[in-house]
């Protein structure tokens, strides 16, 4: 059976179930507290365990006119009615030791009578009691079906609890606890499953086997019944109740012993077995049952229980949340496969490689270019096909994933009748053996293929990471002449929900200086950091604008320029103190002041200077820090960064503060200020050392290459080896 057919069996039945699993789930937690909310009264005695009947009955006689019957519930709590010295009646717990009253039974409350009515037939009486069983059942299959797809995904039993890899949270979750809680899970089930069935009496009934003893009482030794051969080998924690013959004188009168598995009727003078009933099966499996369904023979199987529902809970959330993950990344084509120039296929297990494949695929469409975005298995020829762009995740050990199972074969059976240019990007983890393997199983299979050219090497992405992925994005922008957005925060996973966030300050703009500063309070809770973006929807229609985030004294602040008709930068203008915004704060992992670092060099130009002013403010360990920035003016803006610079050199968070000037007299970029000082930094990269780069795209590309020309010349590697290393981080547009 194919995953796809697990997962939509395993899903379907999950939609079918869900309202019935959320009332049985939560009225399952509130049984399972009371079951051990029942047990903590004092009513059982030390050493039960090791209690025989014999042991009890003279403390009854001592203490009682008349015994009717005592019992013992699934507690282990001992229950008395008879009459006292007195002729009182008598309905309590007893110590069976001493035969003295320590507490009084109570019936259960009218609240948890009425949530077991809810729990067990949503007070739809026999109809109701059929819908629980049918979803009892379901939920076993759900079950069976999740276990499959954990077998699946781990190749095998014995890599079922191997680890798994973080996706996100509701999937890494979702797997992780339906592993744990796999066995309470199919014993709730099937214990419920087959408690309905009993209830329909759906098993065959056994009949009864009744084993009947001849007494001879005129010949049988009377003895007295502490003194019985059944009562002196039957413990007491094996019975469930014992009836006292209502006449003492009649002979037919007798004890009424009934055990777990079997009654037994006891002469009353003789202590001769006089009949033995064995309980049927059936009836055996229904008592094991309902001590495992409800946990009351046990606290802690009650705690399990609780703990089991309560994940029922959250595997319905975690279960729905990765169906409209999967749902978000639905495809959405403009043109047909057949005619178009562009064809993107993605292999995804749950949605996060759709995701790259589709931000690639949106941008050529709204670039005028015909693109088809489909899945590997949606694979045939393509008549008018110039590139094929393969995005793929791995599945379990080198697989193929969910949606690529018939790749590889179909790739042999449809050849393309024209040359097309070939790129294969692969998704994975590196905390897997099999690295992307997949992915490289497709390069090596293409790269056969007469009809294929290499447009790029294979490129790997590690975790998702966007970094990684605009690493490749550039490389195919450059060599296909198509301009592609470079941004990370572009390929990042859009955190969902916006907050509302209240403006603090906002300088103004002059006729020389067309740049001003604002400050954001987000909500308490926001967790936030220098490097990170702040996504803003401007035009209200889902397009975000996006802008460095420095944090100044726990709040947001950025420095933005203003554009003549600019979307983002117009909106923010416009807006006054006390104004509140919706935003969002989106996380740049991959441009955050490092913690572990010899010394760090910040270059930016313009608006880039803005992540920098709050990297540096946060600097409290005072690593040594350098600051380059380019700019066209002088300007209010960058005497107010001159006066900040002087303030943090004092306090020690900031080293020195280079400023170059590209419109003034002396004409000065910031790469002249890099190349000046060629020598500080081969040995800052060279020591460990960190270079953190912000501003436009055409900045970064001008600053790379002097700083590659000078690794190369005085430390004989050049900047992509630093690169690899994490030592150059960078975050321009």
């Amino acid at each position: 059976m194919t995953l796809s057919v697990w997962r939509y069996a395993h899903l379907t039945m999950a939609v079918f179930s869900s309202l019935f699993l959320v009332l049985a789930s939560v009225t399952g937690v509130v049984l399972a507290a009371d079951a051990i909310g029942e047990k903590m009264p004092p009513y059982r005695v030390d050493n039960f365990e090791n209690l025989y009947i014999a042991d009890v009955i003279p403390a009854l006689s001592k203490n009682y006119l008349e015994v009717s019957e005592i019992s013992v519930d699934h507690n282990q709590f001992t229950t008395l009615k008879g009459l006292d010295e007195e002729g009182n009646d008598v309905n309590a717990y007893i110590n069976p030791v001493t035969g003295k009253v320590i507490g009084k039974t109570e019936k259960k409350s009218a609240f948890i009578q009425w949530v077991t009515s809810l729990h067990r037939s949503l007070f739809l009486h026999e109809t109701g009691r059929f819908f629980i069983g049918v979803n009892a059942f379901l939920l076993f299959l759900i079950a069976i079906s999740g276990t499959a797809l954990v077998l699946q995904r781990q190749k095998g039993l014995r890599r079922f609890f191997s680890k798994i890899i973080k996706d996100n949270f509701a999937q890494y979750y979702h797997v992780i606890l339906g592993r744990l809680m796999l066995i309470p899970i199919l014993i709730i089930a099937l214990s419920g499953t087959y408690l309905s069935m009993q209830r329909f009496k759906l098993f065959p009934e056994t009949k009864i086997n009744q084993k009947e003893t001849p007494v001879d009482t005129k010949t049988a030794k009377q003895q007295n019944s502490a003194d019985f051969e059944i009562f002196k080998k039957t413990k007491l924690s094996e019975v469930q109740k014992i009836e006292f013959p209502f006449d003492t004188e009649d002979p037919e009168e007798v004890f009424i012993l009934k055990l777990a598995d079997r009654e037994l009727h006891v002469n009353q003078f003789t202590g001769q077995i006089i009949s033995e009933v064995r309980y049927p099966v059936t009836v055996l499996l229904e008592n094991l049952s309902l001590d495992l369904h409800t946990g009351r023979t046990n606290a802690i199987w009650a705690v399990v229980l609780a703990i089991a529902s309560l994940n029922i809970l959250f595997f319905i959330y975690s279960g729905f949340a990765m169906t409209l993950r999967r749902r978000e990344t639905k495809i959405k084509n403009k043109h047909t496969a057949k005619d178009s120039r562009f064809i993107l296929l993605a292999g995804s297990e749950n949605g996060s490689t759709l995701r790259f494949a589709n931000a690639i695929h949106t941008q050529l469409i709204s670039k005028g270019f015909s693109s088809y975005l489909g899945g590997l298995n949606d694979y045939t020829q393509f008549p008018k096909a110039e590139h094929l762009i393969v995005f793929t995740s791995t599945h379990g050990l080198g697989d193929a994933p969910s949606n690529g199972g018939k790749f590889l074969s179909l790739v042999d059976q449809y050849p393309q009748e024209q040359k097309v240019e070939i790129s294969i990007v692969g998704f994975g983890s590196k905390s897997y053996p099999d690295f992307c393997g997949f992915a490289k199983k497709t390069d090596e299979l293409l790269d056969q293929k007469s009809w294929s050219s290499r447009f790029l090497e294979l490129h790997t992405v590690d975790d998702k990471s966007p970094l990684q992925f605009v690493e490749w994005v550039k490389k195919w922008s450059k060599k296909a002449d198509i301009a592609l957005a470079l941004t990370p925060a572009t390929y990042a996973q859009k955190p969902r929900g916006v907050e509302k966030m209240i403006v603090l300050e906002k300088t103004a703009v002059s006729e020389t200086d067309h740049t001003f500063r604002i400050t954001l309070r987000a909500g308490s809770r926001t967790k936030f950091t220098s490097g990170d973006l702040l996504a803003l929807y401007p035009a209200g229609d889902g397009r975000d604008r996006l802008y460095s985030i420095g944090k100044s004294k726990g709040n947001i602040s950025l420095v933005v320029k203003l554009h003549p008709h600019g979307l983002g930068s117009g909106y923010l203008y416009r807006l006054e103190p006390g104004s509140v915004i919706k935003a969002r704060v989106m996380k740049n992992e991959g441009f955050h002041f490092p913690k572990k670092t010899s010394a760090v060099a910040l270059i930016s130009n313009g608006t880039g200077i803005a992540p920098f002013l709050g990297m540096i403010e946060q600097n409290k360990t005072k690593t040594a820090c350098h600051l380059y920035c380019g700019f066209r003016n002088q300007t209010e803006s960058v005497s107010t960064y001159k006066e900040f610079a002087d303030h943090q050199i004092s306090r020690q968070h900031l080293k020195d503060f280079h400023i170059a000037f590209s419109k003034e007299q002396n004409q000065c970029y910031v790469m002249d200020l890099i190349q000046k000082d060629a020598e500080f930094f081969a040995v800052l990269l060279q020591q460990g050392g960190t270079v953190m780069i912000c501003g436009s795209l055409a900045m970064q590309q001008d600053v790379e290459k002097m700083l590659d020309t000078i690794c190369i010349e005085k430390n004989g590697n050049d900047l992509a080896y630093y690169k690899t290393k994490k030592q150059v981080l960078a975050d321009c547009y």
